[in-house]
């Protein structure tokens, strides 16, 4: 592997989109049978032990308390089935949310210290890969532009190269993603490389999309920082990480931990915030327990390359989908099968500089979760795989309960209710025995059942208490936001408001996880990045079902309990004012006027860090240098024409035998077709794909005649009906 500056001459002096193949073969893993251990995983020191004891042993713990304290409040007797539901229910819904608490107190312990200090000789290139599927260019771009000038300005520029991997299927998105990556290499001019490569078929969607980078070139990179299209990470950041892998080069993977920034919708500042109070003892506990046997978040990470082409390689899951097929979620497996081989995988939970965006909306949160809870309940398939470690099974299965938990919730209410019912409705047996005395008199005990609302809203609000404490006790923290009060009030409207949107978020969660059961396909859907209000109709349409629920269920309740529906009225009160809190969620005018009063602040937004700044300001000058692309525009400029098929390629291919149907119905209409126009009316989308990704059908558009008068426009359209016959 050529890491010099030698090899960085030969890179700029190649004028195409990808540099020259240099290939790594990713076989696909067998998880019926553990592979052949490359190397020893090595021992855990005693600050992991110690933080594993104080997580899973005090999550045990308290959920053997709660579940005592359950069957003492439900069960009077001999249980009954029911009983038992509800119980099991509660049971592993507190042991999911207890594992959460214990691992915050976890993060107060000493860390492990991890790989640090440069190594002897020079570190390898690394690519700074990012996928992109119709994703906007000039956000992505401007990051990466932001990015490379931060490395170049640390003298770091020579050892990086920008590789932007395009599964885009909009043709007019790949019209302006090509002339971006143009641009992007014009700003650079040889300060680092740029390279592009499009993916005609989007097999296996990202994680295929980063196997074929690999398979390709990966043999040229010794790392690969893996970047979202909201990404942005500070340059002594990812010297930091690069130089991390270097140190220990048992290390596979090394995952930073991205805070949320640069929104303004309601949502998106109650997660920012949020983040940022709590995120940071979340992530300090699961470094803590984790150790060596960390996870992936699938971004913001870099990545031994070799390891990751080892050991990495997703079989396709057997049966239908959405169980069967391409591993959606592919992070956690991934991180679970390099661990498997013997890398090393952790977390720089100290490191900051890495950034990301939150969705702008609940409906938006509801549309990314659904792929994401399909792609964790196929977790499901890998947990039982042979050679995993114990604590890989931990990830893959907190990846399961991340989603299962809220139709588990959503099933306790049931079940409680139906009790209730039952107990208000049918005659109880007071003499359950032949010869009972005394009658066994129905029972339900309210104090304790006080007790254990307290202790399970007490232990669910650990994480944000202890990161409220951690925010106070900092000086620069709480001037970064103001000062105490207004950080304790943002604190306190976070809860609240977010108590609010639970019960919203449950029943959407829950219907993702019944639609998966029911073997309901997500696809692969575009992400909304910016933000954007609701419009009345979309909220009503979506949110109309949780509103009936909740005016039914506390039309039920009115009459046989008041007291259950006193306990349900935070639920209720969401899910019946589900359609204005979810047009408020994406409202930009209220998470402004909360950060008016000082509210919902996080530091980024007193202190712009310059790379933030940087990005956005590049943003606005790509947006407006990029208003001029179009396919007419491409037709018109043949200097645009060779830009965009400099990156696109020259020629649309497909498997012998296989011929692509989309292609060769692009070229019977560009044959049939009289003027510009008329062809541009009768191609598809898919079409319009293809003549951007084949030269010499594009130039046979170009050669068409274009309308210039009004005969020929009406001729034109009398014709367009179909192909001419003649």
């Amino acid at each position: 592997m050529d890491t010099g500056l030698e090899g960085r001459d030969r890179v700029l002096r190649i004028a195409g989109a990808t540099p020259p193949p240099e290939p790594l073969d990713m076989p696909d893993q067998d998880l019926r049978s553990p592979p052949l251990r490359r190397m020893t995983p090595g021992v855990q020191g005693w600050r992991t032990r110690l933080a594993r004891f104080v997580a899973f042993g005090g999550a045990a713990a308290l959920t053997v308390v709660a579940i005592d304290q359950m069957i003492r409040t439900v069960a009077v007797g001999d249980p009954t089935v029911m009983q038992i539901v509800l119980i099991g229910m509660f049971a592993l819904n507190f042991a999911w949310i207890a594992l959460s608490a214990t691992s915050a107190v976890a993060g107060l312990l000493p860390l492990e210290a991890g790989p640090s200090g440069r190594p002897e000789g020079e570190p390898g290139r690394c690519a700074l890969a990012m996928p992109v599927y119709n994703e906007d260019p000039a956000r992505t771009t401007a990051a990466l532009l932001a990015m490379a000038r931060d490395l170049v300005d640390l003298g770091e520029g020579e050892r990086f190269e920008i590789f932007v991997l395009s599964d885009t299927t909009d043709p007019m998105v790949w019209a302006r993603e090509t002339a971006a990556m143009a641009r992007l290499r014009d700003r650079l001019d040889g300060r680092m490389a740029v390279w592009y490569r499009h993916r005609q078929r989007n097999v296996d969607r990202k994680a295929g999309n980063v196997r074929d980078f690999v398979e390709r070139w990966g043999g040229r990179y010794e790392t690969m920082l893996v970047l979202d299209a909201d990404s942005l990470m500070s340059a002594e950041t990812i010297r930091a990480l690069r130089d991390g892998m270097a140190a220990d080069p048992a290390l596979g993977l090394l995952q930073s931990v991205p805070a949320l920034a640069g929104m303004d919708s309601l949502f998106a500042r109650l997660q920012q915030f949020a983040a940022r109070i709590a995120g940071p003892v979340v992530s300090r506990g699961l470094a803590a327990w984790q150790g060596d046997d960390g996870n992936y978040w699938g971004h913001n990470a870099i990545i031994r390359t070799r390891a990751f082409a080892e050991a990495c390689g997703l079989p396709r899951l057997p049966g239908r989908l959405p169980f069967g097929g391409s591993i959606l979620s592919h992070d956690f497996v991934e991180a679970a099968l390099m661990r498997r081989a013997g890398w090393k995988v952790r977390m720089a939970a100290e490191l900051g500089g890495s950034w990301e965006t939150s969705p702008a909306s609940l409906l938006d949160s509801g549309a990314r979760d659904r792929r994401w809870a399909q792609g964790n309940m196929q977790h499901l398939a890998v947990i039982g795989a042979r050679g995993l470690g114990w604590c890989s099974r931990a990830h893959l299965a907190t990846g399961v309960m991340s989603y299962l938990s809220s139709l588990l919730w959503l099933g306790f209410i049931v079940v409680g209710l139906v009790l209730l019912v039952q107990a208000q409705a049918l005659r109880p047996k007071y003499f359950t025995e032949a010869f009972q005395l005394f009658p066994t008199w129905p029972r339900f005990d309210s104090e304790r059942m006080v007790w254990l609302f307290v202790f399970t809203m007490a232990t669910l609000l650990v994480p944000k208490t202890i990161g409220l404490l951690r925010a106070m006790l900092s000086r620069a923290h709480v001037r970064s936001v103001g000062d105490a009060v207004r950080l304790l009030a943002g604190w306190l409207v976070e809860i609240l408001v977010s108590a609010l949107f639970a019960p919203i978020m449950m029943l959407i969660h829950s219907r993702h996880v019944w639609e998966i059961l029911l073997g309901q396909d997500t696809g692969w859907k575009l992400q909304r990045r910016d933000d954007g209000a609701i419009p009345l109709r979309e909220a009503a349409a979506r949110h109309a079902g949780h509103t009936v629920v909740g005016i039914a269920v506390a039309g039920a309740l009115l009459p046989i309990s008041m007291i259950a529906l006193a306990w349900l009225a935070p639920i209720l009160i969401g899910w019946t004012l589900a359609i204005p809190l979810s047009i408020a969620s994406g409202s930009v005018g209220l998470g402004l006027a909360l950060r008016r009063f000082g509210l919902l602040l996080i530091p980024e937004e007193r202190d712009l860090p310059p790379l933030l700044k940087a990005a956005a300001e590049e943003r606005d000058a790509v947006t407006d240098d990029l208003a001029g692309v179009s396919l007419v525009g491409l037709l018109d400029t043949p200097e645009g024409a060779e830009r965009h098929f400099l990156f696109a390629g020259q020629r649309w291919h497909w498997t012998r035998g296989s011929p692509d149907t989309d292609y060769l119905t692009l070229n019977a209409k560009l044959a049939d077709a009289e003027t510009r126009e008329q062809a541009l009316g009768w191609l598809r989308p898919t079409e319009l794909l293809r003549l951007l990704g084949d030269r010499r059908a594009f130039d046979t558009l170009r050669g068409l005649p274009s309308v210039v008068s009004g005969a020929a426009i009406a001729g034109s359209g009398e014709r367009s009906a179909g192909p001419r016959t003649s």
